[in-house]
């Protein structure tokens, strides 16, 4: 079955490289025109915007930081009026923070992770929900984590901020139902990407690291952007308020593999 999702106007937050990058290629190539949101690096957003438009669709790059609920509402209002209103918004845009225990951390850095993994889509998905619900159409997709359920010792504003997005994603789709508008979230596991190339990059690490996937190697991008793509679709018509863990079995507990 072909997926397309020609006519469809998508947001991607955080776009301009890694996950968020491979989510805009993959709903680009389905058809869908595409706003490219960016923190910086603007030049990064339009290279993006270029190979997107090689599949014949139009894209709008938009720099706007998550946190501000300001810098949001611009956004929004740039998108409808060089794109037009927006079908799919996926929330990608998120950051790990620095690592300290929490007895040790700096809350105004804990707090502004917070701020951008989980108050970021919140108020993105306050704007295209206003209008998702008034067409009774539209599929808001949040970018969180394994780390939804998995404890990182050192993260604790990470995993707090992707735990709350999952029951954010939860309670939007609840709020959203009656009105055909559809809320979910994917949590990817360990995926290789040049932000965590410090990992994947040295074999003990990486040696490591693949003692956590069942599975046994780390995830792709491409296999994130191609998810997105099918939840965003017709296909998943009938699909909300749940997470879909895309993680290599990440989540299954291996060290309990081979008995307790």
């Amino acid at each position: 079955m072909e997926i397309r999702l020609s006519g469809k106007r998508a947001l991607v937050t955080g776009a301009s490289s890694g996950i968020g990058a491979a989510i805009a290629l993959a709903l680009g190539q389905a058809g869908a025109d595409i706003a490219i949101n960016y923190h910086s690096h603007p030049e990064a957003a339009r290279a993006i915007a270029g190979q997107i438009e090689a599949f014949g669709v139009k894209t709008f790059c938009t720099q706007a930081d998550v946190a501000s609920a300001d810098d949001v509402a611009r956004m929004f209002t740039e998108v409808e009026s060089g794109l037009g209103p927006v079908d799919i918004l996926v929330n990608n845009a998120g950051v790990d923070g620095p690592r300290a225990l929490g007895w040790e951390a700096d809350p105004a850095a804990w707090e502004q992770v917070v701020r951008i993994n989980l108050f970021g889509p919140f108020v993105c998905a306050h704007y295209a929900l206003q209008g998702m619900t008034q067409r009774r159409s539209g599929v808001v997709i949040n970018i969180t984590s394994v780390h939804e359920v998995i404890p990182w010792a050192g993260y604790s504003a990470y995993t707090a901020s992707k735990a709350g997005l999952g029951m954010l994603t939860k309670t939007l789709a609840q709020e959203a139902a009656s009105f055909g508008v559809r809320v979910l979230a994917v949590a990817p596991g360990a995926i290789q990407t040049p932000i965590n190339q410090s990992v994947w990059g040295n074999p003990a690490g990486l040696a490591d690291l693949l003692t956590k996937i069942p599975y046994g190697r780390l995830g792709k991008p491409e296999e994130i952007g191609a998810l997105v793509v099918v939840l965003a679709s017709d296909a998943a018509a009938y699909l909300t308020g749940t997470t879909i863990f895309l993680d290599g079995g990440m989540t299954l507990y291996p060290s309990f593999q081979h008995g307790g």
